[in-house]
């Protein structure tokens, strides 16, 4: 955590704190560190046994369905015939048909269990559906930090890409010229190699600035074939418009690639959104359909939503196991996401550690790793500018040839101090901090929690469908069958003001029948 006190605007939340301090065990049950380590085998150990726990759960699910599955299997014969008894005294007592004392009750403890365990289904899609957002907030943030930390980054290249050109134009075009025109001159002569000798300078202290870019070709592999074309400063692209190259192997490039990150979170969240939508569907779809079953007291509509049931309550702990691990590899990483960083090969492979180090915290203590080689560049920019200024007051009365070359090279130079200005406007921490504040901000504030309430809801589903899968045999069951039914049908057809009792006390009370 002392390395966390060094970020500014940025400090891990209480979810992240205590998702961090769960303990971890490895697969022999030994205590492991909590240090985010996602490559390590040990690592990787102890979060497969916290996506076990539940797995255990589902198993005690199970044991409980499969235990009141064989309560209503072994217990109904003998519930049918104290229901016979009941029935033949509720016949003595009733006026129609329905369902009366220990039955009654019993259908109607079993309906209200049933009605209940959807309700909490229906509660716990709710909180998916609010945690899917979250989920997807968070990493829309995360993805869009990343895209503006790649527009910077390739604007670095292409400035250094276009400035070094402009140098190499200089260079190789009108400073020769002046040089061929200038030999019988001395002074004058001395002043354009210092002009050529300095921009070569220049040329190789731009080239030695490396954040760990990919090669940018443009501009420096056509130095021959663009001699003599004027340089404008350069505009990047914004990143909603520059094209993001993205390698074709699924492999994480090297070095480390904001760009190629930001589309491979972007595909993934579309899945794992798209994947959780319909998850939440198949729950409500399930829950909505038990409710009209019981309504309508359809046995086969109840049937086919058991089996959906048994369906959804897999997918529930299955989804909380990935979902468990998934939370705390992200509070180990947010809790110090500099050590891993710094530590990562994956992001310091074409990257210094003082460079990372520099962008990551910000600090006003900490000098820019590129200052001494940024105050070079600018002292030959202003010696270049010193000599040129010197050579259009005293050289161009006497050598007026010269007049072009000179004003090209003057030309060429105004455009690369504007890019270097841009260059190191670009380079200072700040740009770069803030894009990776932001994007840890969407990863441990939104993200997290958006996975809590993910688990949540995977939870309470799973809880629910074992309620439904326990209760819903033994509402069916107790559904009228198709015999007794058809009776209810002949029974309503007759008069519904005399019972089939009183029409035989009124055969037996005249005596002439």
């Amino acid at each position: 955590m002392a390395a966390m006190t060094t970020v500014p605007s940025y400090s891990p939340s209480l979810w992240v704190r205590m998702c961090h301090a769960l303990p971890r065990l490895d697969l022999t049950m030994q205590m492991r560190e909590n240090i985010f380590v996602p490559d390590s085998w040990e690592y990787q150990q102890t979060l497969l046994v916290l996506s076990s726990l539940s797995a255990i759960a589902l198993v005690l699910s199970l044991l409980v369905v499969l235990s009141f599955l064989i309560h209503y299997c072994c217990c109904h014969r003998g519930d049918r015939s104290e229901g016979s008894e009941d029935e033949e005294e509720d016949e003595d007592g009733s006026t129609g048909h329905g369902y009366s004392g220990k039955k009654g009750r019993g259908i109607c403890c079993v309906t209200w269990v049933a009605v209940a365990a959807v309700t909490l289904c229906c509660v716990a899609i709710g909180i998916g559906f609010y945690g899917n957002s979250e989920a997807n907030d968070g990493m829309y943030q995360l993805t869009s930090s990343l895209l503006t930390a790649n527009y910077t980054l390739a604007s670095i290249d292409l400035l250094i890409s276009d400035t070094i050109t402009g140098l190499q134009l200089s260079v190789s075009g009108p400073l020769i010229t002046l040089e061929e025109l200038f030999t019988g001159s001395k002074p004058f002569l001395v002043s354009a190699r210092n002009c050529r000798r300095l921009s070569e300078n220049m040329i190789n202290l731009l080239s030695s600035i490396s954040l760990a870019r990919s090669s940018i070709d443009a501009g420096l592999g056509n130095d021959s074939s663009v001699s003599g074309a004027s340089i404008i400063p350069l505009t990047p692209v914004p990143p909603s418009v520059a094209p993001t190259m993205v390698p074709t192997g699924g492999l994480m490039p090297s070095p480390f690639s904001p760009g190629w990150a930001a589309n491979t979170l972007m595909v993934n969240e579309d899945y794992r959104w798209l994947s959780y939508v319909l998850l939440l569907l198949l729950d409500l779809i399930v829950c909505l359909f038990i409710l009209l079953g019981l309504a309508k007291q359809a046995r086969w509509l109840l049937i086919l939503m058991t089996v959906l049931a048994w369906l959804a309550l897999f997918l529930s702990w299955g989804s909380l196991g990935l979902e468990t691990a998934t939370v705390v590899a992200l509070s180990d990483f947010c809790s110090d996401p500099n050590t891993f960083i710094l530590n990562s090969t994956h992001f310091n492979s074409g990257t210094s550690s003082d460079v990372l180090d520099y962008y990551l915290t910000c600090s006003r203590r900490m000098n820019s790793p590129f200052q001494q080689l940024l105050t070079q560049s600018q002292r030959a920019l202003s010696s270049i500018h010193t000599h040129l200024s010197s050579l259009d007051r005293n050289a161009l009365p006497q050598f007026p040839k010269a007049e072009k070359s000179l004003r090209d090279v003057q030309q060429i130079l105004n455009s690369t101090e504007g890019n270097f200005h841009q260059l190191v406007a670009l380079l200072n921490c700040r740009g770069l901090n803030k894009d990776y504040i932001d994007s840890l901000k969407g990863l441990c504030y939104d993200g997290m929690e958006g996975l809590l309430y993910l688990c949540l809801y995977s939870f309470l589903s799973a809880l629910a469908f074992t309620a439904i899968l326990c209760s819903l045999p033994g509402a069916w069951r107790s559904f009228p069958s198709e015999s007794e039914e058809y009776e209810d049908s002949d029974s309503e057809s007759e008069d519904p003001f005399t019972s089939h009792q009183d029409s035989k006390r009124f055969l037996q009370w005249q005596p002439w029948l």
